[in-house]
């Protein structure tokens, strides 16, 4: 459940590396290549792991990389690993069990290291190496490392898991791991010293993966940015085949994409303006109590510009989320806003055709394969009550990460950063703010803000893009290095210097390109703050918004 968004389109793909190249540290450009670098890199094949083989330790010249197109798109990234610089590309298998195949690759760039380790998260099923991701680090001037999490398949396709537990926990959190163990032996092995911090930053299901790891792998990163988690898995891709059986209730339930826009415009009309600026935006959606019924035909009236009853409910249940027989909320809804657009609704959420969604393939493929084991199992069986029962016996140790006690990273001196845009139509927002309150339950408001931040992000989608702004230095990139407009620089802060984060400024940027035109500016508060305007000057500027605490 990631898209990288400079890889919707892929004109992007350049001012993506051109966007790496630009946050190179001073020491990473004036860093020269060692003559020696090509012979150590050779020698690590050598080197002898437990149940590791590796099975390539080779320098790739400048501008040499030939590697695969992008898995969610597609598309073609040839021009990106053009502009690669020199690396050491080590390849590795873990296999710790014997069912296990964990690719694992490990890039080092040959000059310009700037001392550091960046572990990369995966998104939807994984299946794949993030190619992109390790270049864009070694750009950078990190190591990197990435897996495939122990299957090759398309990170939409969850069929490698029928019949096959072992590769469900590698998937689950023993992959994130073992890439992390591989690439702490290797760096030193090639640099001839260890990396002075280590990083892992993932978004979706790599949001997952790095609550994993700060839950269960507490020593393995410094610093995690967990954007959009989908770490409660089991009740994310319940409530997906809940939302599949709602809007197939009948042929009449099914809401087209033709009619998503009505649904936003709606929406809009009915809550734009609560936060005092009318931009399109809900700067806490929380607040927006649309009523779906508000938009039902009557009589006489055009289809296309409004809900039939069955598509009404629809949209109610799909905003309801989803609770057991005895009435309890087991997962909150998608919240109003930003339903529209090409990353939007009908992408996630509604999809083509009946049961052809993005939420269909992620729902429907889970539980065939990792929960009933049974490649002709129908969603319409579904219940809650049986589902969440038969999910959380087989799967939830190994999937969810939703243990609130994080105070051995703390004790370690971990620092994270969490983020989600308060209109994801793929992983709805408030799980995001329920994991959060519930750390803050179980440790205590001072001690969680030691070393924890939340920043909820008006308007965005999916890891990034939406009528909000979403470059931020997180999954969409960020010109700027400046702390307060990134916030993997400003993770490093934390991690190095002990300069806490405070707000952020997050830019949206002409066509989603980072290098575009930027065309609004606004603040990202520290959770439970959010940006209020002042009441006057341009509402597409930061410095007319202020962060304010909620009414008590």
């Amino acid at each position: 459940m990631r898209i990288r968004l400079c890889q919707f389109a892929s004109g992007f793909l350049l001012s993506c590396a051109i966007l790496a190249v630009g946050t190179l540290s001073a020491t990473a450009q004036t860093q020269t290549t060692a003559a020696p670098m090509s012979d150590q890199c050779g020698r690590i094949a050598s080197l002898e792991l437990p149940y590791v083989s590796i099975t390539t330790a080779t320098v790739v010249t400048r501008g040499t990389f030939e590697g695969p197109r992008e898995p969610f798109t597609g598309a073609d990234l040839s021009a990106f690993y053009k502009m690669l610089p020199g690396f050491c590309r080590v390849v590795a298998h873990a296999k710790p069990t014997a069912d296990s195949d964990i690719a694992i690759e490990v890039w080092m760039p040959l000059a310009g290291w700037n001392g550091k380790l960046e572990g990369l998260g995966n998104g939807g099923f994984a299946g794949a190496i993030s190619y992109d991701g390790l270049g864009a680090a070694i750009l950078r001037g990190y190591a990197a490392t990435a897996t495939d999490t122990g299957h090759t398949a398309s990170p939409i396709d969850a069929r490698w898991a029928l019949g096959h537990p072992e590769k469900i926990i590698d998937f689950g959190y023993r992959g994130i791991h073992e890439m992390t163990r591989v690439a702490g032996l290797i760096v030193p092995q090639f640099y001839g010293s260890a990396p002075k911090s280590s990083y892992f930053d993932g978004c979706s299901d790599g949001g997952r993966e790095a609550l994993m790891e700060a839950q269960r792998y507490p020593e393995d990163y410094d610093g995690i940015i967990a954007g959009a988690p989908a770490n409660y898995w089991t009740g994310l891709l319940s409530t997906a085949v809940v939302d599949v059986q709602a809007l197939t209730a009948t042929p009449e339930s099914f809401i087209p994409p033709a009619k998503v826009p009505v649904i936003a415009g709606a929406v809009l009309a009915a809550c734009d303006k609560l936060d005092g600026v009318a931009d399109g935006i809900l700067n806490d959606p929380r607040q927006c109590h649309f009523d779906p019924a508000s938009i039902e035909c009557t009589a006489g009236e055009e289809a296309d510009k409004c809900l039939t009853a069955p598509q009404v409910s629809a949209l109610k249940a799909i905003y309801a989320g989803i609770k057991d027989s005895t009435g309890r909320t087991i997962f909150p809804g998608y919240l109003p806003g930003a339903e529209d657009g090409r990353a939007g609704w009908a992408l996630w959420i509604t999809g083509p055709g009946p049961a052809k969604s993005a939420q269909a393939l992620f729902g429907i493929g889970y539980y065939t394969n990792m929960v009933y084991e049974k490649s002709d199992w129908s969603y319409k069986t579904f219940t809650v009550d049986r589902g969440m029962q038969a999910a959380t016996e087989k799967t939830a140790g190994a999937l969810n990460a939703v243990n609130p006690d994080l105070s051995a990273f703390r004790t370690r001196g971990g620092k994270l950063i969490l983020y989600h845009g308060w209109n994801d139509p793929a992983i709805p927002a408030l799980n995001t703010v329920n994991y959060y309150e519930s750390v803050i339950a179980k440790m205590g408001h001072a001690d969680v803000d030691s070393f924890t931040r939340l920043y909820m992000v008006p308007g965005m989608q999916h890891c990034g893009g939406g009528p909000g702004p979403d470059s931020f230095g997180a999954f969409v990139g960020s010109v700027s290095n400046d702390p307060q407009s990134n916030i993997v620089i400003a993770l490093e802060n934390w991690v190095e210097k002990g300069t806490a984060p405070g707000t952020i400024i997050a830019t949206k940027r002409a066509g989603g390109n980072p290098l575009g035109v930027a065309m609004m500016t606004r603040p990202l508060c520290p959770y439970p703050q959010s940006a209020s305007y002042k009441g006057s000057g341009d509402p597409n500027k930061a410095e007319n918004f202020e962060c304010t605490s909620p009414k008590k």
